[in-house]
């Protein structure tokens, strides 16, 4: 069975969405429209941040580096999955297999750092008001900007090594619109239960810590906030700290789900439609929640407009 490896010699053929044809073409509009408006949000969010000298400050520094995450992330599979819609090509090579693994892991797990830098912000901004300035440094910033790249990727290329060494046999057909780990794993010809644990401690480091140091951080802002004595103080911490916190239930929900199951239990037509949300949905969510909920980002936005129409 060993030397039914498929993997290296044949591309893979990514089943997508063709197991419901009468959706193909409902799925190819609605995406393209949600791409286009990740691309054009996230972009204008980056755009802002970098003119408007009002938004040079800890939290919009991360808030860039979450809206280039979004469009790099969605690029990574997105445009494969229109062409595959389009029907026009459901092919990919091993190699492009494991480079998109690769990739969306990677930035799929910075996200996940990058959320739990992005609560100490906050939670040095609402806790230690006095001291914000001098605890969020820019040497400091740009340092943890860095580190969450390099811890995102690192656990990528630890799971994606893992899985290069399992030996893929049978059809080699993936059950979805992208290498996602749950469906290469399921091609595998051998016993992975010591490599899926392997797989699971990366995971449980890249989620579960910083959901912890998540919610370590917002109690503390919460307890910080029933001592606001100022309705509209209270109101202003919950506009800006509310926003990363549904950004955090969103991402945090969908991938949880997805990597921390169980590979017997995984339900690849249930998991390709919760990939649609984290891999597309959220990244645009993310753009309407910090323009149309921060107040900041909307004012930079309308002085841009402005200054351009004159």
């Amino acid at each position: 069975m060993g030397s039914s490896n498929t993997s290296f010699r044949e591309d893979f053929i990514l089943v997508g969405f063709s197991d419901w044809p009468q959706l193909e073409l409902i799925l190819f509009v609605c995406i393209s429209i949600f791409y286009s408006l990740t691309l054009f949000g996230n972009s204008t969010i980056i755009i802002i941040c970098r003119l408007d000298l009002r938004l040079h400050t800890p939290m919009y520094f991360f808030l860039s580096h979450l809206s280039f995450l979004d469009l790099c992330y969605t690029t990574s599979t997105v445009p494969q999955l229109l062409i595959n819609l389009h029907g026009l090509d459901r092919s990919i090579t091993y190699g492009g297999c494991m480079a998109q693994l690769f990739v969306s892991l990677g930035l799929s797990c910075t996200e996940c750092v990058l959320l739990v830098v992005m609560a100490f912000d906050r939670y040095a901004a609402v806790c230690r008001p006095l001291q914000y300035t001098t605890i969020m440094h820019p040497h400091l910033c740009q340092i943890m900007g860095i580190a969450s790249w390099v811890g995102g990727f690192m656990n990528s290329l630890i799971q994606t090594s893992l899985m290069m060494a399992v030996p893929l046999c049978g059809i080699s057909q993936l059950n979805h619109f992208f290498c996602e780990m749950p469906v290469l794993l399921k091609l595998a010809c051998v016993d992975t239960e010591g490599i899926q644990s392997k797989m699971f401690v990366a995971r449980a480091i890249i989620l579960i810590v910083p959901v912890a140091l998540i919610l370590g951080s917002y109690v503390h802002i919460f307890q910080a906030v029933l001592k606001v004595k100022s309705m509209a103080g209270r109101r202003k911490v919950f506009g800006t700290c509310g926003s990363h916190l549904l950004i955090v239930v969103l991402f945090y929900g969908s991938a949880i789900y997805t990597y921390l199951q169980p590979i017997q239990s995984y339900s690849e037509s249930e998991g390709k439609f919760v990939a649609l949300f984290y891999t597309i949905i959220t990244p645009m969510f993310n753009t309407l929640i910090y323009t149309l909920r921060n107040k900041d980002v909307k004012g930079a936005l309308w002085k841009v407009l402005r200054r351009g129409r004159t």
